[in-house]
């Protein structure tokens, strides 16, 4: 994955996407590359043509509020024979790749969420409405991983920005919004554009694995008509603005400061809006879960869960513009869903370093290196943990002198492994022998010994606190290996406890439950 300062982005050789496909475009960026808390927002011309660009940012909302309007309530009193009625119209994709889609638990629920900017069912009237402009083809500018433990407790969702720098399998270094633009262009031209998209969506699915580290389970897609039918049904989402906005040139959002109730075409001027804002696309993704985490909270509300006329009209709006992968079952994740509550609802953007330019002066968003990110998601997917086990007896000691000590100098400070050797003996333990360990870069003091030999290596742990004890396959059983750290402080005295690392953060978290006001 990426490197925090990756080579020459590798954006396909030789091939072209048409037009219309093309997401690379992406913002310019002219200029020296701005720092994180100066995020650009030059991806309009400064022409006065707002009403044809796209609404491609509302599609965060969409996506969920579609998916989360099947799943949560389905899960309620009579949520089998709503999952029926979703099940007889939604639509299926195989988007699951075979290959390139590793990681993840058994009983956890890893979901991408896409959403598809297709005009093609909306009437000139709703083109209108909600100031959409004029079809752009295929666009993926909104990813979103919702990650549901197995014991259904709470549901994370992560955004991914559409211009994160990523490595695309085949493809190279690119916007993450490519990924599917190029599986689809690349599918077989006999092939229909359902089987494209399709392979559009399994290309997507394997650059978000290859990022998290994380097996995708489940794709969803959901497009512009659904999004408008389902704001209309669910009558109305409560948001809260520090400021007054004013950004009719572009997103045509008007709004007052403080708490107000909008839909339909004001809530996708909403979440489209990014001029004026003091981060640009990064409080537009904030808008975007503002919005999803209003509709949840509507939801789960006695208006809605009380209304069963409504939940059927939501249910219906969501699973007609729905499109998920072949084994997803709605039923099935609807019962995994029951318990969450808007509390345990979390949202959050991926980590990342900064912002900057690619070789062709593109604006591209780097994010954390390989090992933070899958560390980071892995302890975002981590199971709740169970009830501690009793804690187990200290292993065994016995007399030194039955230990023998093979000593190993790996800090780098010579003559090392002699003065330890020498503290050995005159502590009672048998030295083997000495010298310099495969690498002078150890930060750790390091006792390695044989399965059957925990007695021996706990006697010599005893004279050195902190160092780390490990089994070595290759370790020669009866003899014990000290391989010195740069952390060794002596025989006899503690190693120095490794600086705590700085916890990779992700950027924007608040719950569905959060009503406090945003800018």
């Amino acid at each position: 994955m990426s490197p925090k300062n990756p080579g020459p982005p590798a954006a396909g050789g030789d091939r072209q996407l048409p037009a219309r496909l093309d997401p690379r475009a992406g913002r310019s960026a002219s200029g020296r590359a701005r720092s994180r808390h100066q995020v650009g927002d030059g991806s309009e011309p400064d022409g006065p043509e707002p009403r044809r660009r796209t609404g491609r940012a509302a599609t965060a909302a969409r996506v969920v509020a579609g998916v989360l309007s099947v799943v949560l309530l389905a899960g309620s009193g009579w949520g089998w024979y709503l999952g029926q009625v979703a099940e007889a119209t939604v639509n299926r994709t195989d988007a699951i790749p075979d290959s390139g889609n590793d990681g993840g638990g058994a009983a956890a629920v890893n979901l991408l969420l896409v959403g598809n900017d297709s005009r093609a069912d909306l009437t000139e009237e709703q083109l209108a409405e909600l100031n959409a402009g004029a079809d752009s083809g295929v666009n993926t500018d909104t990813m979103i991983l919702v990650h549901v433990p197995a014991d259904g407790s709470r549901a994370s969702f992560v955004s991914f920005p559409r211009d994160s720098y990523v490595q695309i399998p085949g493809y190279g270094w690119d916007k993450l919004n490519a990924a599917y633009a190029y599986g689809y262009a690349d599918g077989p031209t006999s092939s229909s554009p359902e089987e494209r998209q399709a392979s559009g969506a399994r290309l997507l699915v394997q650059t978000v694995s290859g990022l998290t580290g994380l097996r995708i389970d489940h794709y969803a897609e959901v497009d512009l008509l659904g999004f408008f039918n389902l704001s209309s049904v669910v009558g109305g989402v409560e948001i809260n603005l520090c400021e007054a906005v004013d950004d009719s040139r572009w997103s045509g959002a008007v709004f007052p400061a403080g708490k107000q109730t909008i839909s339909g075409g004001d809530a996708l001027k909403f979440v489209r809006q990014r001029h004026g804002l003091p981060r640009s696309d990064f409080d537009r993704i904030v808008r975007q879960q503002v919005f999803i985490a209003g509709v949840l909270r509507k939801m789960l509300s006695d208006d809605v869960l009380l209304d069963l006329g409504k939940q059927r009209e939501l249910v219906e709006a969501a699973s007609q513009s729905l499109t998920i992968d072949q084994s997803l079952d709605l039923f099935q994740l609807a019962e995994q869903m029951q318990s969450v509550t808007a509390g345990s609802i979390e949202f959050q953007t991926v980590p990342f370093v900064g912002d900057d330019e690619d070789e062709e002066g593109r604006y591209i968003l780097r994010l954390e290196d390989e090992d933070a990110l899958h560390d980071w998601f892995a302890e975002l997917s981590a199971e709740p943990e169970t009830p501690a086990a009793a804690t187990p007896a200290a292993p065994a000691t016995v007399a030194p002198l039955v230990v023998t000590v093979d000593v190993y100098n790996g800090s780098g400070t010579p003559g090392l492994a002699a003065e330890a050797a020498g503290a050995l003996r005159t502590a009672g333990f048998a030295v083997g022998s000495t010298g310099n360990a495969d690498s002078t870069d150890y930060t750790r003091t390091v006792v390695r010994h044989a399965a059957g030999d925990e007695a021996l290596a706990a006697t010599l742990a005893a004279t050195l606190p902190g160092a780390v004890v490990e089994a070595g396959e290759d370790a020669t059983s009866g003899t014990v290996e000290l391989v010195l750290g740069s952390d060794f402080n002596g025989v006899g005295q503690a190693v120095t406890p490794p600086a705590p690392s700085e916890p990779v953060q992700a950027e924007d978290a608040r719950t569905a439950a959060d009503t406090t006001c945003i800018y």
